[in-house]
């Protein structure tokens, strides 16, 4: 089970998280917080698996205290503005809950930090997720953290990495790529296909305006086959 606090600095919005994780068995919600001070005291002093997060909170934003808890804890943002949305997945959090959100929504949240507390228990978590790719009669072993995108041409793709000036230049189409990502990552949503020709790294979005994703100083479209599926993910 897991073990979760809350931080919200409004009470209506904590009674609302109780009930929810009441209503569910694979979460023990075992404290909530409306001050940020007393909520990361008790994080460094209790094991906790995840923390349900207020990003707007008068003395403290949500981003800024997100910086400052011990890590590996999982997080869920919660918050009533939406343009929180992308600054919030760039800290790479398990979900974003725009609020009022429903109980299936909840759910849907809980089931992700639920998919991902499982893959850390079967892991090492000092042990960094890698992708095995051939490529020019190599195989390359590329630590998933360091992917910025996938750019396809064709039947070829051209993994690009931080701080790597080259692509990698393997062959192989999107759809294999994407489920190599997905298997190698334990079924997290690490990355996400927003092109016919792009899958990107969510952790690594700088800014999204209209239909356009800055990420690493390059600009990706976002396509309108993908649309719909790439914001649902910013507003819930």
């Amino acid at each position: 089970m897991i073990r979760a606090i809350a931080l919200d600095d409004e009470p209506p919005a904590l009674r609302v998280l109780t009930h929810f994780c009441r209503q569910l068995n694979t979460i023990d919600l075992q404290k909530t917080f409306l001050r940020p001070d007393e909520a990361l005291s008790h994080l460094h002093k209790v094991p906790t698996d995840l923390l349900f997060l207020d990003i707007n909170m008068p003395s403290v934003s949500g981003i800024e205290f997100h910086k400052a808890i011990p890590e590996p804890i999982l997080v869920i943002f919660t918050t009533a503005y939406a343009e929180y949305a992308v600054e919030g997945f760039t800290l790479n959090a398990v979900d974003y809950l725009l609020k009022p959100f429903t109980f299936e929504r909840f759910q849907q949240a809980v089931q992700k930090a639920n998919t991902q507390h499982k893959f850390r228990q079967t892991t090492d978590p000092a042990m960094e997720a890698y992708l095995y790719i051939r490529a020019d009669y190599t195989l390359h072993k590329i630590a998933l953290s360091d992917i910025l995108f996938i750019e396809g041409l064709d039947d070829y793709l051209k993994i690009h990495i931080h701080q790597v000036n080259r692509p990698i230049v393997a062959r192989m189409t999107m759809k294999t790529m994407l489920q190599k990502l997905r298997e190698a990552d334990g079924g997290s949503e690490r990355f996400i296909r927003v092109h016919r020709s792009y899958i990107v790294a969510f952790n690594r979005i700088e800014t999204v305006r209209n239909r356009m994703i800055t990420l690493a100083g390059e600009e990706i479209p976002v396509g309108m086959s993908y649309e719909a599926e790439f914001f649902k993910r910013f507003q819930g």
